[in-house]
């Protein structure tokens, strides 16, 4: 087949997307596909500047709010779909992580030009990526998740809802990125400003203290639960993404029947926003054993530190497989959808 995958854009995950993408493009071209890689920031990227781009993509801290205002002027969003690898791929495979690439915006795209892409559809992806309906979608189909108020919010607002700690952070981001964990009012203020500076609306979340687990949902199948040990007190952007900040654990030590029922709430997680093909679904699990979710993750990492690959492995799954997966299960829905 033919196919382009779209990696890097314009967000504040662009160097975890270029890191995914180029994983992927090897992958597929390993089973025999026309691969063909674009950056909506920058267009169809020949060999070469492929190989420069992606060489060594990923750092120890996101790109700056700089490089990604330069970014943003660049993207090719208006004639995106014009272009003859996006009409004339058998299928886009989406290696975007944050921003347009994973909001809804880029998959309205798609489909108003009628072209088959990976990974769930625009109204799914929106709701998956703003936390606040996400949370409020997860409780309506009995998900557990963490209390919640959106900035901005007095402290003392905060102390009587949720009390202290809370974590603080951008409402449509990931990657930890403008993310962080207040101790006490004092620090409430910075941390809102800090999370806004990368959206527009900002969610404060009662801190659920425990082990960071996380399910993979491949179609109908929900891959071997993981659980994340990171260096640092929260799995940061640092732990994420740099060999040996943190340990990762497939299958994670669970009961049957604790790896159960996180599988089935991560099943009904993933309907309650409608996703399709495949998504992560992240959890905090208290010692009682009580599981709240934390968040869906629509297009997730893709890179060799990255968790659903993981997870696909402890179930016997390659990578090169785990892309073909992802690229039929697509093609699939409805014929490819349009």
């Amino acid at each position: 087949m033919k196919i382009t995958v779209m990696l890097g854009g314009a967000s504040a995950e662009r160097d975890v997307s270029l890191a995914s993408g180029a994983r992927v493009v090897n992958a597929l071209r390993a089973q025999g596909h026309a691969v063909t890689p674009l950056d909506p920031a920058l267009g169809v990227l020949s060999e070469a500047a492929f190989t420069e781009l992606v060489h060594d993509a990923m750092k120890r801290e996101p790109p700056t709010l700089e490089q990604l205002r330069r970014l943003e002027k660049s993207q090719l969003s208006p004639i995106l779909t014009t272009l003859p690898a996006v009409r004339e791929a058998d299928i886009v495979f989406l290696a975007l992580h944050g921003g347009q690439g994973e909001d809804g915006t880029l998959q309205a795209m798609l489909n108003a030009a009628q072209v088959r892409y990976t990974g769930s559809g625009h109204l799914a992806s929106a709701l998956a990526m703003d936390k606040d309906l996400s949370k409020t979608l997860f409780r309506s189909a009995g998900v557990t998740t963490a209390d919640w108020l959106m900035a901005p919010a007095t402290e003392e607002q905060v102390d009587a809802a949720l009390g202290w700690p809370v974590i603080v952070k951008p409402s449509k981001q990931g990657s930890t990125v403008g993310l962080a964990k207040v101790d006490d009012p004092a620090g409430l203020a910075a941390a809102v400003q800090e999370a806004f500076l990368y959206d527009d609306e900002v969610i404060i979340e009662r801190f659920i203290a425990g082990r960071e687990l996380t399910v993979g949902i491949l179609g109908d199948d929900a891959l071997p639960v993981g659980e994340i040990i990171p260096r640092h007190e929260l799995y940061d952007y640092e732990c994420k993404y740099t060999a040996g900040m943190a340990e990762e654990k497939f299958p994670a030590k669970l009961t049957s029947l604790q790896r159960s029922t996180i599988q089935e709430q991560a099943r009904r997680a993933f309907r309650a926003l409608k996703l399709d093909g495949y998504a992560r679904i992240d959890f905090r699990m208290l010692k009682d054993g009580t599981f709240y979710c934390l968040e869906a993750n629509t297009l997730p990492g893709m890179t060799e530190l990255s968790l659903i690959p993981q997870a696909a492995a402890a179930a016997g799954i390659s990578f090169p497989a785990l892309c073909e997966r992802i690229v039929q299960l697509a093609l699939r829905t409805k014929g490819g959808r349009t």
